[in-house]
């Protein structure tokens, strides 16, 4: 009989018992495969189905051709299709059919060919099948075609790195479902516990699922690379061909994907070998020694694979890649810097031995990467011997591979940085010896180096984690270079590094007493003290890095600076500039470009420690490079340390900036009183994390998300979903929501908040939903008769020509109401509760008192100087008193006079304002007349008006923001007009004000409301430049 036939009779037997399930024809379709394709291998393995793989797998000489994914006869194909597993499978598989074991349908590289589906019968009323036997033939057609279909071949790294990826990711998924299912002494228990001792402590197991996914995968790539081409190639016999290069990779990829894989993984590792069996090797091994400036087929292996398999931990991990002229600039500089600073007339090829055997010029990458600044360290040192190839071999054995390191945390770059280097040795000419290896490991830098005790599951493991160790602890390193992460949300946070990094929180011999010092928590910023670490334990050395160009003027990090300065002898900052977050332009006001695909502006800094300290601070060398990329990376390729143009910085205290600063005026400006020494209490503004769920345009709106988020007949699923609310360490949904459900007075949390200039937003001020309510301050505020000012610390933060982040209000204000954040809340006056002896014995309520929020030392400064006495009330006289009100009015005016501002703009760069106090009482006087005006003006509460206007009648729907003709454009017909250029371009902290009031209302339709808002700001921009023209026409500097 027919073997269609037949199993079609063994389908109607299943179905008439009418118990059938899509399990039970499993072995029907067995046999029909087995008997239509009897030289292939059929593997039907429900352990492996329960993990996620695909019903069958179809496999000749063990290597899969093709999947089957089976579903129970009468469900819907059309819907299957749709369905979440088949739009994972089809990126993953290139070769799948799809059936209901009736109809089946095929699927190559992810298109559905429905000119091949083949239906063998149909069902009438009753569900008995009648066959089509005209269909047996082609069923048989499409098997064949099936098993014998051409796969695209993969010739480009980046072909190759996407395909890994998608089948890591699924690895990945795959092992954390076997890890759930096996019992706590499985062997991914047991291997997980072993990482644990050896390697890191804190792994979790998503982490180790993640390694193991990337292990396996590059594994195989790399035995694949490295294999007989005319040889098969499958999992059993991958691990003979794994680089000796790299011994730790080799004993791991034996450990976790030889023999012994986990039945339910085994057909992912088999799938995975059917795409390396399919791709070019060499075509894609050819591009890897390649070099240009701007791209690297390594770039496409590496950073392709992260951006498919995991772009979290690209961001994470801050890992991007290195640009070929930045490496050799750095690579090139530090040569120069061994043979002119350090006598060695050979650089980095340098083979002197110190006394006790140990090679001096030791060199360590932190953070390796794919080995972008070895390769170039072993390019270097290579050009030395090209007429002398005959030492080569024994250079490299004896003087080169011992004493050049690399550290790496992520497994892809790790295989990678191995392959390439090993790759790039070959192609000098050297073989490695059976013993060999490249010193880059498989570590954190950031952990503190420690003895590993050796586990019974894993040998290799401890040698990996030892030898490591023995790189960070003892070896005299004497050079440190590479590009380590950015990473602002650290996840180093080890005790070790953490206590390190202690020391740039203090300065001068005293902490920073900064409120939000966070930016020293960024993994560059740990980076950078562990590299002045190793070399402070060496003696002496050199540190060359590309980073975040942020620590060289932030305020922050003052005590980073100072303390470089202090380990260093000689400092060279070339800011490569390329700031996209402030906006960065050229000198002459063309386009400045970043040498990254990123928005944070960067910068190489090269540090000298000599053996012998010879002043207190180092010498701080500086250079702009500003300009095109190609510009750029031409400058960096044709120039070095030596060649660069320096100008010579003497970083002062407090600050100790490595950027060029003009101190001219920096005694006068430092007689004026501080900010943060008048008003001592002060925060920066209430960061919500959630602006988008308890800050809002009306009150109703906002009304309805807080009843809905009380409302616990909403399931938390449902409330994360409708309002985008992801949990953090911070943030509980379900505990959140229960608390506030609870809280009687739940209704009282609805406020305003400055939320961006001139734009006052409802908002829900509940610690429940808000991560940072900076309450000590905000409690002072918060319904309170008050006035605050608002100040920006660090004017370059936005960068823009002139300073103008300040602001007032009697609201609180949100951290970014300036642009890029920084604002500093000051209240005017502090409240408290004073409770009289009645109220201790519940007979009256307590009283709320207020006071102002000065220091008594600039009080008795200003009493002293305008010869009045201070009141904390009301207004002064000017005769014989004045009050904290008029004070506040008298800072308001200086700080938006022009000629202050542009007198001052160097030092307002990176720190708040200074408040320079007048004797001359009239003086005093008109400036805290024309300071309550702006004050007015800025609260919205003058009755002020311009001859702008909104005079088409339209939908008032804000689509596109055009300014042309004094007319400020909402959509194709509406338009406010009589807009000067000067009232449109004015700018309060980083932000031009009509611009952002309408962008952010982009998408909405204007209201009565809104369209009378934004004629006032146009009101108040044009009185508030006149007003700062009259401030100017009295002040006169220095007051």
């Amino acid at each position: 009989m027919n073997p269609i036939q037949t199993y079609l009779n063994e389908l109607q037997a299943a179905v008439s018992a009418g118990n059938a399930t899509e399990h039970t024809h499993r072995p029907a379709l067995k046999n029909l495969l087995c008997a239509i394709l009897p030289d292939y291998r059929i593997t039907n393995e429900p352990r492996r189905i329960a993990c996620g793989s695909p019903d069958f797998e179809v496999a000749k000489n063990d290597i899969p051709v093709g999947h089957i994914e089976a579903k129970d006869i009468g469900i819907d194909l059309n819907k299957v299709q749709q369905s979440e597993q088949l739009e994972r499978y089809l990126p993953l598989l290139n070769n799948l059919l799809l059936t209901d074991y009736v109809e089946f349908r095929w699927f190559v590289e992810q298109e559905y060919r429905p000119e091949m589906t083949v239906r063998l019968a149909e069902r009438d009323k009753k569900g008995n099948l009648k066959p089509i036997p005209e269909s047996f033939s082609h069923l048989e057609t499409l098997l064949q075609t099936f098993v014998n279909t051409q796969i695209v071949t993969l010739r480009s790294p980046e072909e190759l790195a996407k395909k890994m990826a998608l089948i890591a990711r699924d690895i990945d998924r795959n092992m954390l479902l076997a890890y759930e299912q096996e019992g706590d002494r499985g062997k991914l228990h047991e291997q997980l516990n072993s990482f644990r001792i050896t390697l890191l402590d804190t792994l979790k197991v998503e982490d180790f699922t993640d390694m193991v996914a990337q292990t396996v995968c590059y594994g195989l790539f790399a035995a694949k690379c490295s294999a007989d081409l005319s040889q098969p190639f499958n999992r059993l016999t991958a691990s003979h061909f794994v680089p000796k290069t790299n011994p730790f990779l080799r004993n791991l990829f034996n450990q976790i994907a030889g023999i012994e894989l986990d039945d339910r993984l085994v057909w992912m590792v088999d799938h995975l070998c059917a795409v390396l069996n399919r791709a070019d090797i060499a075509a894609i091994l050819e591009n890897f020694g390649r070099r240009t400036r701007q791209e690297d087929p390594v770039v496409h292996f590496y950073e392709t694979f992260l951006a498919q398999y995991n772009p979290k931990l690209r961001e994470v991990r801050g890992v991007y890649y290195t640009p070929e002229p930045v490496v050799s600039y750095i690579v090139r500089s530090v040569d120069l810097v061994l043979k002119d600073k350090f006598k060695l007339k050979q650089g980095l090829a340098d083979s002197s031995l110190l006394e006790n055997g140990v090679h001096k010029v030791q060199i360590l990458d932190p953070a390796t990467g794919t080995g972008t600044f070895l390769y170039s360290v072993f390019a270097t040192i290579f050009e030395k011997f090209r007429k002398n190839k005959g030492m080569w071999s024994d250079y490299v054995s004896k003087h080169l591979l011992p004493r050049v390191h690399g550290f790496e945390l992520l497994m892809a770059a790790y295989t990678v940085a191995h392959m390439k280097l090993s790759l790039q040795l070959k192609d000098y000419g050297y073989d490695f010896k059976s013993d060999e290896r490249l010193r880059v490991f498989l570590t954190n830098t950031l952990d503190e180096a420690h003895q590993s005790e050796e586990t019974l599951l894993a040998r290799w493991l401890s040698n990996e984690a030892n030898e490591a160790n023995s790189v960070k602890s003892t070896s005299p390193v004497m050079v440190v270079l590479g590009n380590p992460p950015y990473s602002y949300d650290s996840m180093n946070k080890g005790k070790w590094i953490s206590e390190l990094i202690r020391d740039y929180y203090q300065v001068d011999g005293s902490s920073l007493n900064e409120s939000n010092p966070k930016g020293l928590q960024d993994d560059y910023v740990k980076f950078i003290r562990f590299a002045q670490w190793r070399i402070k334990q060496t003696g002496y050395g050199v540190l060359g890095f590309v980073t975040n160009h942020g620590y060289l003027d932030n305020p922050t990090f003052r005590g980073m600076r100072q303390a470089l300065m202090q380990d260093f002898d000689e400092i060279y900052i070339l800011d490569l500039h390329g700031n996209a977050k402030k906006k960065e332009q050229s000198p002459d006001g063309s386009v400045d470009k970043n040498v990254f695909d990123i928005q944070q502006g960067v910068a190489i800094g090269i540090f000298i420690k000599h053996r012998e300290k010879k002043a207190e601070y180092a010498q701080v060398y500086h250079a702009h490079l500003h300009g095109e990329r190609a510009f750029k990376y031409q400058y960096l390729a044709e120039k070095d340390i030596n060649l660069t143009e320096w100008t010579s910085l003497k970083p002062q205290s407090p600050f100790y900036l490595f950027v060029p600063q003009n101190t001219d005026l920096l005694p006068e400006y430092e007689r004026g009183w501080k900010i943060t020494e008048i008003m001592p209490l002060n925060s920066t503004g209430v960061k919500t994390h959630r602006d988008h769920f308890v800050i809002a345009f009306d009150k109703t709106e906002l009304q309805k998300r807080i009843d809905d988020f009380r409302n616990l007949a909403l399931s938390d699923a449902k409330i994360a979903e409708l309002y985008d609310l992801k949990e953090t360490d911070s943030f509980n949904l379900n505990i959140s929501r229960t608390h506030l459900r609870d809280d009687k007075n739940w209704q009282c949390f609805f406020t305003h908040v400055l939320y961006r200039p001139f734009d006052i937003r409802s908002y829900y001020h509940n610690e429940n939903l808000v991560d940072r309510s900076r309450q000590d301050v905000m409690q002072h505020i918060d319904n309170m008769d008050n006035l605050s000012i608002g100040l920006g610390r660090q004017g370059i933060a936005v960068n823009d020509d002139i300073w103008h982040l300040v602001t007032c209000t009697n609201y609180m204000l949100d951290t970014n109401v300036f642009r890029r954040g920084g604002v500093n809340v000051f209240p005017l006056y502090l409240y408290q509760e004073e409770k009289g002896l009645l109220s201790y014995i519940g007979l009256s309520e307590p009283q709320i008192t207020r006071k102002p929020n000065f220091s008594p030392e600039f009080i008795q400064d200003l009493e002293t100087r305008l010869t009045l006495q201070f009141i904390p009330e009301e207004r002064g006289d000017f005769k014989t008193s004045i009050s904290a009100l008029d004070v506040f009015y008298y800072m308001y005016a200086v700080f938006h006079s022009p000629s202050y501002r542009t007198r001052y703009a160097e030092f307002l760069k990176i720190d708040f304002p200074r408040l320079p106090l007048t004797k001359d009482k009239a003086k005093f006087k008109q400036l805290t007349e024309l300071g309550e005006q702006l004050v007015k003006i800025h609260l919205m509460e003058a009755d002020i008006e311009n001859d702008s206007s909104f005079p088409i009648e339209g939908n008032n729907l804000v689509e596109k923001i055009e300014y042309k003709d004094d007319k400020v454009y909402i959509n194709k017909t509406q338009y406010f007009e009589d807009i000067s250029p000067a009232i449109w371009h004015f700018y309060i902290g980083g932000y031009q004000v009509c611009q952002k009031w309408l962008k952010d209302r982009k998408g909405r339709t204007l209201s009565y409301n809104d369209c009378v808002q934004y004629l006032y700001i146009l009101s108040a921009i044009e009185k508030t430049q006149d007003l700062m023209e009259q401030i100017d026409a009295i002040s006169g500097f220095p007051l």
